[in-house]
């Protein structure tokens, strides 16, 4: 069984998988650990979650927080006995990264690229991916990455207004009514969702113009808040663990290396 695991700058959101089938899933906060606490949350999760953690075989870790690696890869080596594979450049990911500078772009992207080449294979797709940043990709059916467009999430506009504003308060981040709130927190509420809404929207319309000059492409959503939108209308299909059975993935790509002998202290 595969381990996978994307660390982002809010949460870790990690997956089981034998073979292509998927077993549990997990989440946790996101902040500084130690490789000791890394191991023990893993272990003790997986064991919760009846699956024995002496049948893991192989770990994957897409990491956007570079702080975070270290410990990741020594928690790996001492609770588990594995090397694991992060998603970094010299992995083999089968995708022609097509931007200016490809060792700039994030893992959870490429992770999410990969996932979509291998889920619906032949097909150009529009990947929204609502984490703590929401991105849009373009990503061809000839397994071509294109690059994007980021933006703050949903999460970081809240927090900015409820700590750079004297009266704003922090609200609760939900699927609003309307637009003309009839409180500050609803008038914030809808701002949030149908502003996001029609932003998504607009960048989508833009992304598939420039990409693939209209031409039909399904646009994908992943990411914690994309439940917001499901109703929409905007995305053909929804996956969850995009970036996670993107990791999964890379790993039948990438042979299996030695395990490490010692940890790095």
């Amino acid at each position: 069984m595969n381990l996978c695991i994307d660390v982002g700058n809010s949460q870790m959101h990690g997956a089981v998988y034998d073979g292509d089938r998927f077993v549990i899933q997990f989440r946790k906060e996101s902040t500084r650990a130690s490789r000791d606490e890394i191991g023990l949350f893993l272990v003790s999760v997986l064991k919760e979650h009846g699956v024995d953690p002496h049948a893991i075989e192989r770990i994957g870790i897409s990491c956007v927080v570079p702080d975070e690696m270290h410990s990741l890869r020594n928690a790996c080596r001492i609770y588990f006995n594995l090397e694991p594979l992060f998603l970094e450049a010299g992995v083999k990911t089968k995708l022609k990264i097509k931007t200016r500078n490809p060792l700039e772009v994030g893992a959870d992207r490429i992770a999410n690229a990969i996932a979509v080449t291998e889920l619906f294979p032949g097909k150009d797709s529009v990947v929204v991916d609502f984490g703590t940043a929401i991105t849009l990709d373009a990503v061809t059916a000839n397994r071509e990455y294109l690059g994007g467009a980021i933006c703050a999430g949903l999460g970081l506009a809240m927090n900015a207004l409820g700590s750079k504003t004297a009266k704003l308060p922090f609200v609760e981040i939900t699927k609003a009514k309307s637009a003309l709130g009839r409180s500050t927190t609803e008038a914030i509420q809808g701002g949030l969702y149908f502003g996001y809404l029609g932003m998504i929207k607009e960048l989508i319309a833009r992304i598939r113009q420039e990409a693939f000059s209209d031409r039909q492409c399904q646009i994908i959503a992943t990411g914690g808040f994309s439940r917001l939108f499901s109703e929409t209308g905007i995305f053909d299909v929804m996956v969850p663990d995009l970036v996670l059975r993107g990791v999964n993935a890379v790993l039948d790509l990438n042979p299996v290396k030695e395990p490490a002998e010692a940890a790095e202290v």
